[in-house]
């Protein structure tokens, strides 16, 4: 049995296993295609705004919705190969749920760095709220 660790040393831990994306790559990324997905929960979304384009999944219905195999899964979900960048409030909730869409073999899986609020603290373009 592994010793036990803290939550900050298994986040850098799971951040070995791909690259995270920053706002302006993140942007450009979606604007060539990749699915950004939102996974705040609802009063965070509508306290801060959303994120024109980004499909918003609950995180715990996400590996559901992004499964290309499952039978609850979002039009987009079509393959493996789909690029998806998940993005939470701050960066860190979103790293879980990424390390998680690589263990169903979503192997373009990853997150945006400082999550919705870096997106926003950058200029980008944001709904409401």
């Amino acid at each position: 049995m592994s010793a036990p660790v803290g939550i900050d040393e298994f986040l850098e831990r799971v951040r070995e296993g791909y690259t995270r994306v920053d706002a302006r790559a993140a942007h450009e990324a979606s604007l060539a295609g990749a699915l950004l997905v939102d996974i705040r929960y609802q009063a965070l979304r509508e306290r801060d705004g959303l994120i024109p384009g980004a499909v918003v999944i609950e995180r715990n219905e996400l590996e559901w919705r992004l499964d290309p195999r499952g039978s609850h899964r979002i039009a987009q979900a079509t393959d493996h190969d789909l690029e998806v960048i998940v993005i939470c409030n701050e960066g860190y909730a979103s790293t879980l749920a990424a390390a998680s869409l690589h263990t169903l073999g979503l192997h373009r899986a990853t997150d945006l760095t400082g999550g919705f609020q870096a997106w926003k603290s950058a200029g980008l373009p944001v709904t409401g709220p």
